[in-house]
């Protein structure tokens, strides 16, 4: 498969920003993220009845021409109300909003989407987004945020490719955008149907909720704590897909209320049994999870916020503790649960830089030990991805980005199925791990590996 660059451009606001809010301010909370982008992937198809498309080349033709334009203006128009995500970064504390724009580049695929969904390559993904995703950006002065790549099909499918930088939106925040830049492009009115106004009207508050500080040590902490987790090996990403009856079922055996905290004590304890079958003994455990802070406050602005709103719970296990799902489920549960709006508030006042830095250790000092295993989850289920519709439907596929890679961390990215009530997860650990993993009859009693995306059409 072979994807070509046709064209690049700078969509620019369609409104200028005014001159008093040139200067973005990040949040505490935005100078912890990472200094790479939060990427993602939207696959629409066009045929009828999930068939094959036609061979009416013109007609595709002009099509996609108008839908390349629909999604350039409607992207110009979300981004005079998302202002900070047509700026650059300025330095390590602001962004310029200079109405700069968003780089949209437009990209031909040889193939056909059903060729390509049929068995997709996890690993050419990445070939769909619009620059490197974990591309070091947070030194890098006037680089840009918001990058697109809109990537069109021998049948007139298109994938939209979206890499952000996470120093300015964490996944839920690129919902937002998402949601309003589909109302955008489905009525340019902007909004008969959806009241995209009361949506924005509280869009900016991490800043005042969490303010940040020139002092860069709470920060450099963060990126040292990410630095010690990190591994040499062949690290390679599989994709497990687990129904609603698996889950269910699932739910039972762990006694959990959640799909993801089911899901997620699974893997751990499938993770750690292949860990196992390497190093021939059982070995002390880590566990972190990204909680969404905003679901966690009282404050009614921060639902739909621009900016890093997330933390991180942790639970551990020594290497002579017990195993059992349920106790796995109930170390994740107790450890998110920590995480509540006490919590939030404290880290917004005087003792949340302590606090943050206290636990930051604790994960560092706990997670660089050669004994012990780390896995890392995030979950981007009930963020609505699969709502995303720029008025050509749907849909059919929403993922993540398979990796092949000498350093990384044991990684799991959590999606939402296409029907809503099954999860994708995406599993990147060292590949002889992985080689366990992907074999164990456990897992695999719940979960299907790599299946086709458009199986359920």
């Amino acid at each position: 498969m072979e994807v070509e660059i046709i064209s690049q451009e700078n969509i620019k606001p369609s409104s200028p920003t005014p001159q008093h809010l040139r200067i973005f301010k990040l949040s505490l909370l935005d100078q912890f993220a990472p200094s790479s982008y939060v990427t993602l992937l939207l696959f629409y198809d066009f045929s009828k009845n999930g068939r094959h498309c036609t061979n009416n080349h013109l007609h595709h033709q002009h099509s996609t021409l108008e839908r390349l334009q629909q999604l350039k203006k409607s992207l110009s128009e979300t981004l005079a109300r998302f202002y900070p995500l047509a700026g650059k970064k300025k330095d390590d504390y602001s962004i310029d909003c200079d109405d700069e724009g968003a780089n949209f580049l437009e990209a031909r695929v040889n193939c056909t989407l059903h060729q390509f969904l049929s068995k997709p390559d996890l690993v050419l993904l990445r070939k769909f987004l619009p620059c490197q995703p974990f591309l070091l950006i947070g030194s890098v002065a006037g680089t840009y945020l918001t990058n697109i790549q809109a990537n069109v099909f021998e049948c007139g499918g298109i994938a939209i490719g979206m890499c952000v930088s996470h120093r300015i939106v964490d996944a839920t925040a690129l919902s937002t955008f998402l949601e309003v830049w589909t109302a955008n492009a489905r009525d340019n009115t902007c909004n008969k149907n959806t009241n995209i106004g009361d949506l924005l009207s509280v869009g900016f508050v991490s800043t005042s909720l969490f303010p940040a500080t020139e002092d860069l040590w709470l920060r450099d902490s963060v990126t040292e704590m990410r630095g010690s987790l990190l591994k040499k090996g062949k690290f390679v990403t599989r994709r497990f897909v687990f129904d609603a009856l698996a889950i269910a079922s699932l739910k039972n055996r762990a006694r959990s209320s959640t799909r993801v905290e089911a899901v997620s004590a699974l893997i751990w304890k499938c993770t750690m049994g292949a860990s196992q079958q390497k190093h021939g003994k059982p070995r002390s455990c880590l566990l972190t999870h990204v909680v969404n802070l905003r679901t966690r406050m009282s404050h009614s602005a921060s639902k739909n916020s621009l900016g890093n709103q997330v933390w991180i719970a942790s639970a551990r296990l020594r290497a002579d503790e017990e195993r059992e799902l349920d106790r796995l489920a109930r170390e994740i549960r107790v450890g998110i649960s920590k995480i509540n709006g006490d919590f939030v508030k404290e880290i917004g006042g005087e003792k949340g830089k302590a606090m943050m830095l206290d636990c930051i250790k604790e994960i560092k000092e706990y997670g660089s030990k050669d004994e012990v295993e780390y896995l890392g989850f995030t979950s981007w289920c009930k963020l609505g991805f699969y709502e995303a519709d720029f008025g050509w439907g749907k849909p059919v596929w929403v993922s993540s980005i398979g990796l092949e890679t000498p350093i990384f961390r044991n990684l799991v990215v959590l999606i939402d199925s296409r029907l809503g009530d099954g999860i994708e997860a995406w599993v990147t650990m060292d590949e002889e791990e992985m080689m366990i993993l992907q074999s164990d009859n456990h897992l695999l009693s719940y979960a299907s590996l790599d299946p086709n995306p458009l199986t359920s059409l």
